[in-house]
């Protein structure tokens, strides 16, 4: 595994070093590479897209799926070229909308939760927060099982924001922790299937009966925390904007799962409207439905 590692290296600090016009010339080989020769995932993808969009053509499916493996190949290269990424390089390759959001919260002494998807580079806009967020921010991040490649991930993401990650088990604490010192933005990817035993939760998503995490809800009401959904998508190849959308300010307010279902409609509506720019190749059913009743 050390010389599978070490030579990943190599190919990421050459890969690291590329021009942007390279790199994407690049990139459409790794499409094809990832579609084509060893058509990674691809019959999880398709029976994803099938299921969520059962109105689409075998045809259209397909141009989905190619257009997936396209987007795919891009964020697989950028988040490498983080390793050398100037920072205002960054900053004028990802914008946001909707900042106020934030900046209100911050002015009144709130902490925000950022809940997003696996849409657009998300590795991206948690690097460029590390340069613009007038708040310390920390993201949520399951650890690798491989400690090397954790070690790289980890250390792309503490590049413009050393000591910026939480690992899952520990979030509360950190949270708790975080909160007797400084206002924070804190980031989660809300939308990863749970285990089994922690699926507490279900709800129908692009079509299907899914599973969700109640985690952000959870904690937002705990510690009264603020909560934003962010829509993040490209605008051009190597561009992306971070649309910023209130869910609340007042948590405590919300009725029981209204956080929760506020966000998966924000991200179900998100998905829509870009299909190719969510992780199709995550296998996000992989759990069926055995009660007959809706919600808990």
């Amino acid at each position: 595994m050390f010389i599978i590692y070490a030579l990943f290296r190599v190919v990421t600090w050459i890969v690291s070093r590329l021009p942007f016009p390279v790199l994407y010339a690049l990139s459409g080989m790794v499409r094809v590479f990832l579609q084509y020769v060893i058509r990674y995932r691809r019959k999880v993808t398709l029976q994803n897209l099938q299921r969520s969009f059962p109105e689409k053509s075998p045809k259209e499916i397909r141009e989905v799926a190619g257009s997936y493996y396209r987007n795919l190949a891009d964020i697989i290269l950028e988040v490498i070229k983080l390793e050398r990424i100037h920072p205002e390089d960054l900053k004028n390759r990802f914008q946001f909308t909707g900042f106020e959001h934030l900046n209100y919260a911050f002015d009144n002494g709130r902490s925000v939760i950022i809940a997003i998807g696996h849409c657009g580079n998300w590795e991206w806009m948690g690097a460029v927060f590390g340069l613009v967020s007038p708040a310390r921010g920390f993201g949520v991040v399951k650890p690798m099982a491989d400690k090397n490649f954790d070690k790289y991930m980890e250390s792309l993401r503490h590049r413009f924001n050393p000591g910026g990650t939480v690992p899952f088990q520990h979030t509360y604490r950190a949270f708790i922790r975080n909160k007797k010192d400084m206002v924070t933005v804190n980031a989660i990817a809300a939308d990863q299937t749970p285990t089994r035993s922690e699926i507490n939760y279900w709800t129908r998503f692009l079509n299907q009966d899914t599973p969700f995490y109640i985690g952000v809800e959870k904690l937002a009401r705990s510690l009264d925390f603020s909560v934003v959904f962010i829509d993040i998508h490209r605008t051009a190849r190597g561009k992306y904007m971070g649309d910023i959308k209130l869910i609340t300010h007042d948590p405590k307010s919300t009725v029981e799962l209204e956080i929760t279902e506020t966000y998966i409609r924000m991200l179900e509506a998100a998905i829509l409207r870009r299909p190719d720019n969510w992780l199709w190749s995550h296998r996000r059913w992989k759990f069926e439905r055995n009660i007959p009743v809706e919600g808990i």
